[in-house]
C-alpha cells in the first residue's frame, strides 16, 4: 500500500504541476449578479446562460425568486459588458436586476493564497494537537496521512476537471478534520495496546489495533457516504463539487487512517515510556 500511495501521490503532483486545477470564478475573477426572477427556476436560467459563457454558477439566495449568478468574464471583457450580455439573454425572465459586482484577478489571487494558508494552518494545528495528545511520532504519522489525503484529493479534482472554488477548500478542510478523527481513534487503541502487550511484535500490535477499530471506522465512513451521496444526487448543481470532493476525501481518508497513518509508526521502532508503571 505504501508503493500504491507513493505512485498515486506522484501522479497527483504531476497533474497539479502540468494540468493544474480547474479554478472557479472565486479564483479566476469574474462577475456576480443578483436578480429577482419571475416564475422561473434555476435550471431555465442555466440553460439560457451556459451556451454563452465558459463558466456559470447559479444559486438561490434567501428565497426561490432571488438568484445569484456567478460567471467568468470572457476575453478579459469589462464587467459592464458581461452584465449587459446577461441582461439581453434573461431580461424577459427577470423582474429586477438588484446588483452586480466584479471580482478582479488581484482579489482572486488573494483568495487563493488565503485558501492555501487555511489548509496549511489546519495541518500544522493538527500536528501540534496530535503531538500533545500522543507522542511526536504519532503526530508525524497523522500529518503524513493528512498530506496524502489532501494531495490525492486535489489530484482527483484535477483529472476529473472539477471546479475548484472556496466551497471546495471548505470540503478539503472538512476532509482533514474527518480523517484525523478516524486516525485519532486508531492511535488511541494503538497506544493502549502498546502498553498492554509489551512483549508482542510491533506489527502484530498495530494490526490488532486496526482490527479492533475496523468496524467503527467502516460504519462511520458508510453512514457519512450515504449522506454525501444524497447531497450529490439531490442537492443541485451548486453543491455537487463540494459533495463530490467530500466523497473522494472520505474514501481516501478512511484508507489512509488504516494503511498510511499507523504503518508510518513502524519507521520509528518505538514503544511509549511507561509513566510510573512497573517501577516497583
Amino acid at each position: 500500500f505504501n508503493y500504491i500511495s507513493g505512485i498515486l501521490i506522484i501522479c497527483s503532483l504531476v497533474l497539479l504541476v502540468f494540468k493544474g486545477l480547474n479554478f472557479g470564478i472565486d479564483f479566476k475573477g469574474g462577475t456576480l449578479i443578483e436578480v429577482s426572477t419571475k416564475n422561473t427556476d434555476i435550471g431555465e436560467l442555466r440553460d439560457l446562460l451556459s451556451p454563452n459563457f465558459n463558466e456559470v454558477s447559479l444559486q438561490e439566495f434567501g428565497d426561490e425568486k432571488t438568484i445569484i449568478i456567478r460567471l467568468q468574464n470572457e476575453n478579459n471583457q469589462e464587467s459592464i459588458e458581461t452584465v449587459n450580455k446577461v441582461k439581453k439573454l434573461i431580461n424577459y425572465k427577470v423582474s429586477e436586476f438588484r446588483r452586480s459586482e466584479f471580482v478582479g484577478p488581484t482579489v482572486s489571487s488573494e483568495l487563493l493564497w488565503k485558501g492555501f494558508q487555511a489548509v496549511s494552518f489546519a495541518l500544522i494545528a493538527i500536528l501540534i494537537y496530535i503531538w500533545l495528545r500522543f507522542e511526536w511520532q504519532f503526530g508525524f504519522g497523522a500529518v503524513v496521512a493528512l498530506t496524502h489525503d489532501v494531495l490525492f484529493t486535489l489530484g482527483v479534482l484535477s483529472i476529473l476537471n472539477i471546479e475548484f472554488s472556496l466551497s471546495t477548500i471548505a470540503a478539503v478542510l472538512t476532509i482533514a478534520g474527518y480523517s484525523i478523527n478516524d486516525t485519532v481513534v486508531i492511535f488511541d487503541r494503538v497506544r493502549e495496546n502498546l502498553r498492554k502487550f509489551k512483549n508482542i511484535d510491533l506489527i502484530e500490535v498495530f494490526n490488532m489495533s486496526i482490527n479492533n477499530t475496523l468496524s467503527r471506522t467502516v460504519m462511520t465512513s458508510i453512514t457519512t457516504l450515504l449522506a454525501l451521496l444524497s447531497l450529490y444526487l439531490f442537492g443541485g448543481e451548486v453543491i455537487k463539487p463540494f459533495a463530490l470532493t467530500m466523497i473522494i476525501g472520505v474514501l481516501v481518508g478512511t484508507y489512509s487512517s488504516i494503511f498510511i497513518a499507523v504503518p508510518t509508526l513502524l519507521v520509528f521502532k518505538f514503544r511509549p515510556q511507561d509513566e510510573d508503571e512497573n517501577e516497583n
